[in-house]
């Protein structure tokens, strides 16, 4: 039986690879894990479509010659770092170690297809805001007059914080602003959670902060890639107050950039637009002080010029009233003059008719009177005592005081009962 070591066999993989791939391919993948120790070392995969699961893995390397080229190209492109998690189009060279096996020597990089993706990647979380409802609700917030009440989001060893803080208090008319820092980490792995768990903080006092304002200081670009984040993007675009983003790039967007109230490009930017706008709200007021001020000044002129009108229009006005009531005093007089003696005949015969008035109702008011008394006389004739006496009933009396209740008299009580003619005197021998 003829048989091989396993270093001829794996020699004899080599050479197959060498002779039928011996030239360098475009490969499509994505880096599940990378270290750098002068040379670059990765680990790739690719996946399913549906699903995720991996189809295909294998190892690559990038020479540190070669390295010391990509990277700093891939950078410069993209804006970013080589990391785990990107997808990536490489030129590679497909090689065959007898004692390492197979893997990929990478001699290139195409920066446009990870700048593709990482573009698809931002439009997919912007997809899915829009298909929420909520990829404007931010920027639709009204924002408040006045803007002093300022809750900042950033680290506080932050050159760009620094720079924030200084440039608000130090602007030339004097405007006062109220900050709070609420610190999270602002580049790295963290960034989403960090981010969102300080916006939950400020919520939980959302009444006293007028607008939330985001900043970072300069730095890679690489570092940008923790604020596309869908998590992160939901709890902005939902959030209650108007968001400033001003996390130091000027040439790129992240997704929280373009779902914020407002973007602008640092920190000190972001303060001179809280100072610009309350510089804004200040010169409409004095403003609207001073046309406050020409208007009441013109009113009190109008109404000076009105009332000294009036004064020089009262001598002739009281004249024309004074003449008019003396001629209607005048009118009456004569007519009161005109009338007296017809008045005083009216007047006598008018006594005449009252006095006659008078005897007729104080007749009519003395018979109704006698009439009244004769009822009276006859009620008290009916109840006097000799008529009921007289109609059968008599009145039993002891000691002189009438009996009106039987258990009054005892057995030996001497008694006098009155009768319409004549009186009985009894003595009680029982009473029952």
């Amino acid at each position: 039986m003829n048989s091989l070591t396993l270093y001829e066999i794996n020699s004899l993989v080599r050479q197959t690879l060498e002779l039928t791939l011996d030239d360098e391919y475009w490969v499509q993948a994505e880096i599940a894990e990378l270290r750098v120790n002068r040379h670059c070392y990765m680990e790739l995969v690719q996946k399913e479509v549906q699903g995720g699961g991996i189809v295909a893995k294998a190892r690559a390397q990038v020479w540190a010659n070669r390295w010391a080229i990509i990277k700093p190209m891939f950078e410069q492109m993209t804006g970013q770092t080589l990391a785990a998690g990107m997808q990536v189009m490489l030129k590679a060279e497909v090689t065959f170690h007898e004692q390492y096996g197979y893997s990929l020597n990478v001699t290139d990089l195409d920066p446009t297809y990870t700048l593709g993706d990482i573009a698809r990647h931002r439009q997919e979380i912007l997809r899915q805001l829009a298909e929420e409802g909520i990829e404007t609700m931010n920027k639709e917030l009204p924002l408040p007059r006045l803007l002093q009440r300022i809750a900042v989001i950033s680290s506080a060893s932050a050159a760009g914080y620094g720079d924030f803080c200084n440039q608000l208090k130090d602007n030339q008319r004097g405007l006062a602003f109220e900050t709070e820092l609420f610190q999270a980490v602002m580049q790295g792995n963290e960034v989403e959670n960090s981010v969102v768990a300080a916006l939950n903080r400020i919520a939980e006092r959302v009444d006293e902060w007028d607008v939330v304002v985001i900043i970072r200081g300069g730095g890679a670009t690489s570092d940008l890639q923790g604020f596309d984040s869908l998590l992160l993007a939901e709890n902005v675009a939902q959030f209650p107050l108007p968001i400033i983003t001003g996390i130091g790039h000027e040439r790129d967007d992240t997704v929280i950039d373009l779902i914020a109230h407002t973007r602008v490009k640092t920190p000190t930017a972001a303060a001179e637009f809280l100072i610009h706008h309350q510089e804004e709200e200040l010169d409409a007021l004095e403003d609207l002080s001073a046309r406050l001020a020409e208007q009441v000044s013109q009113v009190l002129y109008d109404e000076t010029t009105r009332l000294k009108l009036v004064a020089n229009k009262i001598p002739l006005l009281f004249s024309t009233v004074k003449a008019r009531e003396e001629m209607r005093l005048h009118r009456l007089s004569a007519s009161l003059a005109n009338s007296s003696v017809q008045y005083v005949e009216q007047a006598k015969g008018g006594v005449g008719m009252l006095e006659k008035q008078l005897v007729l109702y104080t007749s009519s008011l003395m018979q109704g009177e006698r009439k009244r008394i004769e009822l009276m006389e006859n009620k008290l004739q009916s109840a006097h005592p000799d008529r009921i006496l007289r109609l059968g009933f008599s009145i039993t009396r002891i000691g002189g005081k009438a009996v009106k209740d039987a258990n009054e008299v005892k057995a030996g009580d001497e008694i006098e009962t009155t009768l319409a003619s004549g009186t009985i005197r009894s003595i009680v021998e029982k009473n029952s």
